[in-house]
């Protein structure tokens, strides 16, 4: 790519690149570093006319969210955050039925890839755009009471 002068690099990474929730802190970091080694590439390689672009999908119908409220369960449901724990899993099971089909991801990468001048960062699926919204401009504790009180229901 840099001896062509173009190219795209395209990262999945997450609405969860943005934002950190309760029992998440494993992949919410792992999102956030996704985040910060793409914004450091596109400066690196723009001198090369070459892209680097963060697709952040929100809710998709995938069988990540089985297993991430299976996993939740045996980690921590026997615990002192077993509480919490149980209410995020009833969140995440309600959240799954307003997620997106896998083909929103693959129509942003399409987008991005076809695009002269693509966006650094391409929202799609459910809830993804109004909760990078929010989380924009709320203040964080408020943001942090927001996403508590979605769990807590």
């Amino acid at each position: 790519m840099r001896k062509q002068q173009s190219g795209k690099i395209i990262n999945i990474s997450s609405i969860g690149g943005s934002f950190g929730e309760p029992h998440g802190a494993w992949y919410h970091a792992t999102k956030y570093a996704v985040e910060g080694l793409s914004d450091s590439l596109r400066m690196e390689l723009k001198q090369f006319g070459i892209d680097v672009v963060i697709i952040k999908p929100g809710a998709i119908l995938t069988e990540w969210n089985g297993i991430a409220r299976e996993n939740l369960m045996q980690v921590s449901g026997g615990t002192a955050y077993g509480d919490l724990a149980r209410k995020h899993v009833k969140m995440l099971a309600e959240a799954d039925k307003r997620g997106s089909s896998p083909q929103v991801v693959a129509e942003a990468i399409y987008k991005a890839v076809a695009s002269k001048r693509p966006k650094t960062r391409y929202a799609v699926g459910g809830g993804a755009k109004i909760i990078l919204f929010l989380r924009n401009i709320l203040p964080d504790k408020l943001f942090d009471r927001l996403m508590l009180s979605l769990i807590k229901r």
